[in-house]
This record gives structure tokens, sequence and C-alpha cells, in this order.
């Protein structure tokens, strides 16, 4: 075997242990790791709501790149469509530059719907709705490294509804519980999981592994 096949094969196997990490106790609703999605383009299944996110090649994988500029608001959404009971997952990765951040997400019902949003200037994770931020957690965010991030809702009652959130460093354990919640009273729009980010910092940002599943009871 030679060291170009040896490496290819630890590539792959490390992938298949981080898409087990990001999906475990559910089975995949949706999944996407752009290896089947030509260079330049975006998959076929997804709406892009605005940005210039294109699948480029990086360290002998594939993922999509939101570019580094312009600086606004980007985010794109895939996978089935529903008002409740989905959980959305992927990797992500952001650099500073200088006291430049960027903010990134994962999402769920729509494009006015809930965000599990990394904003690294304010050292926290937050769940938000539309653009309006409900609740903060502290987390300490690593410049150019991936970002594992989970968001999911879940109805608990007629009248409320659960929304819950986690976010982790590659190379680390998945938190048990999760590490940010809001109960929401008003009944959430149908819609689909998605992603997004702002490159403040000018840089890219990278995206990978991206899975949607049923929601799960917390543990």
């Amino acid at each position: 075997m030679n060291t170009m096949t040896t490496i290819q094969r630890m590539a792959g196997i490390v992938l298949l242990a981080v898409i087990t990490t990001v999906t475990r106790g559910a089975e995949p609703l949706y999944q996407n790791n752009f290896e089947q999605t030509e260079v330049g383009s975006v998959p076929d299944d997804f709406l892009v709501i605005d940005g210039q996110f294109l699948v480029r090649e990086h360290e002998s994988n594939r993922v999509l790149e939101l570019p580094g500029s312009p600086l606004e608001s980007f985010g794109f959404l895939m996978g089935p469509a529903q008002k409740e009971g989905l959980a959305v997952s992927g990797r992500i990765l952001g650099t500073s530059r200088g006291r430049k951040f960027p903010t990134f997400a994962v999402s769920v019902n729509g494009v006015g719907g809930f965000r599990l949003r990394v904003a690294p200037a304010k050292k926290a994770v937050e769940i938000v709705r539309g653009d309006a931020p409900l609740v903060a957690v502290p987390f300490e965010w690593k410049s150019g490294e991936w970002t594992l991030l989970k968001l999911q809702l879940r109805k608990i009652e007629d009248g409320l509804w659960k929304v819950e959130g986690k976010a982790w460093r590659e190379g680390q354990p998945e938190p048990d519980g999760w590490t940010i919640s809001w109960d929401e009273k008003r009944e959430p729009p149908p819609g689909r999981p998605g992603a997004g980010g702002s490159p403040f910092s000018g840089a890219p940002i990278w995206y990978d592994d991206l899975v949607v599943t049923a929601a799960e009871e917390s543990r």
C-alpha cells in the first residue's frame, strides 16, 4: 500500500468518526459532506438564500466555502421542512483577523426561524430567532479550528416548544447534555434547516458534514 493510499484511508476513518459523533443516536434524514458535489458548485438540493457559497477542496477534503467578502450575513437551507421535531448539526471553521471575528450558525424553521450562533467577539454561543438574540452562554471559540454545532426544536406540550443547542471544538467529546436552551411559547413556522454566517473578519467560512435528524429527547 503506497503512502497516498494510506493517507486517504486514514482521512476516511477520521471523517467517518466525525460524522458518527455528530449524528450519534439518530438516523439521518439528510446529510451532506460535499464529496459528491462538483468543485465550484453547490448541491442541487440546497436553497441558497444569499451569498456566494461554493464547494472547494481543502486538505484532500471538499467543504462548502463562504467567501470572506462582502461583509454581510448569508445563509442556505437544506433537508426536509417541518414545524418541529428536527435537529441539525455540522462542522464550521472560521478565522479571526486582528480584532475582527466571524459569526456562524446552524438553523431550523427556515429564514426567520431559530439559529444556534457562535459569536466569537462576545465569547458566547447564542440562540437567536430571526435577528433577535434570545439567550447566550459563554463559549471559548478557537480561530482556525473546526467547531461542531447541534441545534434542535421539539414540542413539549400545547403552546410550548423547547429549543436546545450545544457547541464544542473538534477533538473534544460532545457534551452529554444541551449547553443552551430556550422555551418558546410562540408557534414556530414550518421551514427547512440550514446554516450560514457573517465573514466579518474578511476570511472565508467553511462548512462540512451537515446532518439533519429527528430531534431527540433531552438526556
